[in-house]
């Protein structure tokens, strides 16, 4: 039977079990497994590039990534990754956490939907995209063993039909704020510059991943 290694296990300490406690009760049962699977699959990459990292910091990140999504945070001018960052800082300020911490943990769910940038900054920013990456689009599929993959997703189970629940869930989330979707200027560019240019699309990426369901 797979079990988590120790090494990128959910920290035993009272701020990562407020932490639990706070979006089990607040997110739905995709989003806490989906964030849950975020933060082992983003602390197994960690462990693969030998980084540093504050794991409490690290699962805060994870798990408060997309909180931005449910109504009782989801503000109607904000980005939701911007919702979901205030909502981790202010939690983290409640419980005597630096604000230098509070901040990364700010920044890394803020920027978990850009690409390229995220993996340049400190670790904690760094793991959180590398998790959401893994779990939601599959792109680092091939560097976690069968057994690894196995033991998240045994803990922390995907639905059947995981990829249009996820994309189901983003849609509800941020539908009644369209304008807060802006998308990457540099692919707007290239559009209005070459009429045969394609851009690329998540849902698509998801659809096409490794994992099933």
């Amino acid at each position: 039977m797979a079990i988590i290694d120790k090494e990128i296990s959910i920290p035993d300490s009272k701020l990562a079990k407020a932490v639990t406690e706070f979006i089990r009760d607040t997110e739905t049962e995709l989003l806490f497994n989906h964030s849950s699977r975020v933060y082992h699959f983003g602390a197994l990459a960690g462990v693969q590039r030998g980084l540093k990292f504050d794991r409490e910091l690290l699962y805060t990140g994870a798990m408060f990534h997309d909180l931005g999504l449910m109504p009782g945070h989801s503000s109607s001018h904000e980005r939701f990754e911007v919702d979901g960052a205030h909502a981790a800082r202010d939690f983290l300020r409640s419980h005597g956490v630096p604000e230098a911490d509070a901040y990364t943990v700010w920044t890394a769910i803020a920027l978990h939907t850009t690409p390229g940038v995220p993996v340049h900054m400190n670790p904690v920013v760094a793991l959180v995209t590398a998790g959401v990456e893994m779990d939601v689009l599959g792109l680092t599929y091939d560097q976690y063993s069968d057994e690894e993959r196995e033991a998240v997703v045994k803990a922390f189970p995907r639905t059947p039909h995981f990829k249009e629940d996820i994309i189901q869930a983003f849609y509800d989330g941020i539908r009644h704020k369209p304008d807060t979707t802006f998308g990457n200027v540099k692919a707007d560019v290239i559009a209005d510059k070459e009429p045969h240019f394609h851009r690329g699309n998540f849902c698509s990426v998801i659809r096409k991943s490794r994992w099933h369901g």
